[in-house]
């Protein structure tokens, strides 16, 4: 796979720019609803340096995208919350999560409505500032699915610890430090595993492409571009 200069110029900057959003976004929600920690330590920043993690971020995604991976996904460096810090521990611990797929789905709707300013880019960039904003639609929806999977730490699963009844959130909580094993072995292991009995088993990849279509279309359709 060649991937050129233009490439990369087209797809990093929409990628940093999603993740920082939404690490920041934790950071401003924990803030405001009683829990400074990530505050302290400056995460309510636009600063990527402050949210990128170098291997999560970019170095998993590049691995992935030269292995053909049938679905696309990195890390950056979590927010640190302590729930107990929060007004009302159980639903503020939700809000703080849903605080990054929102913004997320924001950014997509800003990039889709900017479609409608690019007559007035210059001709010689407008190539280049349509792919970015299409490369920034696509990552945004695509965190945005990705990260409401109900499996923790991520946001979706910290969400449904949060909804869930306690007989049923405690055991969920408790995979938390297994959460990224479990995403590797559904997302690239399983899928690999299966290929080798000839068995089609990227199931969980295939949904989260399916939504992710669902939401790109609803963002064209909101932003007036179909």
């Amino acid at each position: 796979m060649n991937i050129s200069f233009y490439d990369l110029s087209v797809w990093v900057l929409p990628l940093v720019l999603a993740i920082t959003f939404h690490e920041a976004a934790h950071a401003f929600v924990a803030d405001r609803l009683g829990d400074n920690t990530a505050s302290q330590l400056g995460r309510v920043s636009f600063n990527p340096l402050r949210h990128i993690d170098p291997f999560g971020t970019l170095i998993l995604p590049a691995m992935l995208l030269f292995a053909h991976s049938p679905f696309l996904f990195g890390y950056a460096k979590p927010v640190p919350v302590n729930f107990r810090k929060l007004n009302n521990p159980r639903l503020d611990m939700v809000w703080v999560a849903l605080a990054g797929p929102v913004t997320n789905i924001l950014l997509a709707l800003a990039a889709a409505l900017a479609f409608h300013a690019l007559p007035l880019v210059p001709a010689s960039s407008a190539k280049w500032v349509a792919d970015n904003l299409k490369n920034a639609l696509v990552i945004n929806a695509i965190l945005a699915v990705f990260n409401m999977m109900p499996i923790p730490p991520l946001d979706g699963g910290r969400v449904a610890v949060g909804l869930l009844p306690r007989p049923l959130a405690a055991p969920l909580s408790r995979l938390e430090p297994f959460g990224m094993l479990i995403l590797i072995g559904l997302l690239i292991l399983l899928p690999l595993a299966g290929s080798q009995f000839g068995l089609n088993l990227d199931v969980i990849s295939a949904i989260l492409r399916t939504l992710t279509g669902y939401l790109i279309q609803a963002v064209l359709f909101l932003t007036g571009n179909v």
